[in-house]
């Protein structure tokens, strides 16, 4: 079978929306070659420091790469994806100059190829994220979560997933009930579980990410089970039901639902939200206090920042 590796350079800020719609469009793998990582100083590598070369990278913006089959109805296919990355300008996303090609590859090169873009990383103090295909050993004091990042919609390495993670690690005492609102791949929900959690509960409206979660989920040895299922938002989840929700998705997404999250949390929760660019940072702390939260703190890397917000009462 001929494949086709679909290309688009894009922004930083478009990264985690474009590659979720092409995991939802079918892609097979998707590879992200961000400059960013040449200068990034993860808190440990594994093992040697893998040397990265800038002759792979875009000198400027990110390129983004999907694995496609090249079917019969290859051509209608990626017309259909290149309109569904332009229209997510619609919710204010900087696509930069979203230049988009393909080129064919043979199977035997797309199958291994953008395996070399991950790594074991560690995220946080305690959390690293390894490959299934990788190999490692953890010392005392870590804890891995293995993903696959070719089913996956988020890898554990994008700032809004850093920031999460590192707020579920401040956050999470033993005993708590977790609610992951767009889980994706399920390393939030994931993480909840290994960090303490007593119930998580992933949820997501795409068949896809769903049934990502689930694998990955199965992947992983954990100490309190958690349960994917597809829902929108938290529409049906009972009130005052859980002690932490964490949202990694779109800051227009947040604002919609902050009065939900206010109900559905106990009184004293915490609501965990990422994905929010920093220049939309005052428009959801704005709607987390009209909704009743008391803004704790806000972290920022690079130009995202995550906010924990506290329901008060």
């Amino acid at each position: 079978m001929k494949w086709a590796e679909f290309r688009i350079h894009t922004t930083q800020e478009a990264v985690e929306s474009v590659s979720n719609l092409l995991h939802e469009s079918g892609a097979a793998g998707v590879a992200i070659e961000d400059p960013q990582d040449l200068v990034t100083e993860w808190a440990n590598q594994y093992g040697e420091v893998y040397e990265l070369s800038p002759a792979d990278y875009p000198t400027e913006g990110v390129m983004v790469k999907a694995y496609f089959p090249m079917g019969d109805d290859f051509t209608e296919m990626i017309v259909r994806v290149e309109a569904d990355i332009r229209q997510l300008a619609t919710y204010e996303i900087d696509l930069g100059a979203a230049e988009m090609s393909y080129v064919e590859v043979d199977e035997k090169d797309w199958a291994t190829a953008w395996k070399a873009y991950y790594h074991p990383v560690q995220v946080t103090e305690r959390l690293t994220i390894v490959p299934t295909w990788e190999t490692y050993t953890p010392n005392a004091n870590e804890t891995v979560i293995e993903l696959d990042p070719g089913m996956a919609f988020g890898t554990g390495t994008h700032p809004t997933t850093i920031l999460s993670l590192q707020a579920l690690e401040k956050t999470i005492q033993r005993g708590h009930n977790v609610i992951d609102v767009g889980t994706g791949s399920g390393v939030l929900a994931i993480a909840a579980s290994k960090l303490g959690a007593e119930t998580v509960l992933a949820l997501d409206l795409d068949e896809v990410a769903v049934e990502s979660a689930k694998a990955n989920v199965a992947l992983n040895e954990l100490p309190t089970p958690v349960t994917v299922r597809k829902n929108h938002l938290l529409e049906g989840i009972s009130e005052n039901t859980c002690d932490v929700i964490v949202a990694n998705i779109l800051a227009e997404v947040i604002v919609s639902f902050t009065e939900n999250a206010y109900r559905v949390l106990k009184p004293g929760g915490t609501f965990l939200t990422s994905g929010i660019i920093t220049r939309k940072k005052e428009e959801v702390t704005t709607a987390l206090e009209k909704a009743g939260f008391f803004i704790d703190e806000v972290t920022e890397m690079d130009d995202w920042i995550a906010v924990r917000a506290i329901r008060k009462g």
